[in-house]
């Protein structure tokens, strides 16, 4: 752990205390053992999930620099990234964490259970749903994703959901200015606007990753998101 301790100063200005130290740790050795019995990610390694899962997560700091979300909704959350370690940094951070895949959802819940962490909610469901439902609709200062479609698609998913004047995060490989620049369209329509591109480097990761920030300047006409299936298929 004293290099993922080192790591997440230096690079993202985190300043890791023990008890947080200690619920990554728990994290991580659950994960493992529950990717045992059921596939929740790819990433099986010690190092792996240091870097790839708690870092990666970690680098949405940079999008928001000292001035973090008070409501943040994690679409397509699989088993925590990057909800559950930015809760267990910003304890106070209300997060909701969306999920379609039962066991993944299931795995979330449970790692909040073992870690006694309040503030947070796992809603077992698909994104298009979520951003129907008026408990979700445009409540959110951040939405964030990783890795979960296309932007022009994933735009569909998170807009909806956050506030005017919020932004949506998405956290994207080396694809990422590329689909910038062609989901601008989509973003426009669902009342956003591309304000930034940041790169970013993991150590020992070769990809350069980037964090792609949509600021929401109008509301989100009615009709989006479209249903479940429908973003991905036909996107905008």
């Amino acid at each position: 752990m004293e290099k993922l301790i080192h790591d997440a100063r230096e690079l993202f200005n985190v300043h890791l205390v023990g008890r947080q130290v200690l619920a990554l740790a728990t994290y991580e050795k659950e994960l493992m053992s529950w990717n045992q019995k059921f596939n929740l990610t790819a990433i099986r390694d010690v190092d792996g999930i240091r870097v790839k899962h708690f870092l990666d997560s970690f680098s949405c700091v940079l999008a928001w620099k000292a001035n973090p979300p008070t409501r943040l909704i994690d679409v397509g959350t699989g088993a925590g990234f990057p909800g559950i370690p930015l809760k267990i940094l910003y304890p106070s951070m209300q997060v909701t964490l969306v999920e379609s895949v039962g066991k993944k959802a299931m795995f979330c819940q449970h790692i909040i259970e073992v870690l006694k962490l309040d503030g947070i909610e796992v809603v077992n469901a698909r994104a298009e749903d979520a951003g129907q439902n008026p408990k979700h609709r445009e409540k959110y200062d951040w939405a964030v994703a990783r890795a979960v479609a296309n932007l022009s698609v994933l735009s569909e998913y998170l807009l909806p959901l956050v506030k005017v004047s919020g932004t949506a995060l998405a956290q994207k490989g080396e694809s990422g200015p590329a689909e910038a620049q062609s989901a601008e369209k989509a973003i426009k329509l669902l009342g956003g606007k591309l304000e930034q591109v940041i790169p970013l480097n993991l150590p020992g990761v070769v990809e350069d990753r980037y964090l792609v920030l949509v600021n929401k300047v109008h509301a989100t006409h009615p009709k989006y998101p479209r249903k479940a299936g429908q973003p991905a298929k036909e996107p905008l």
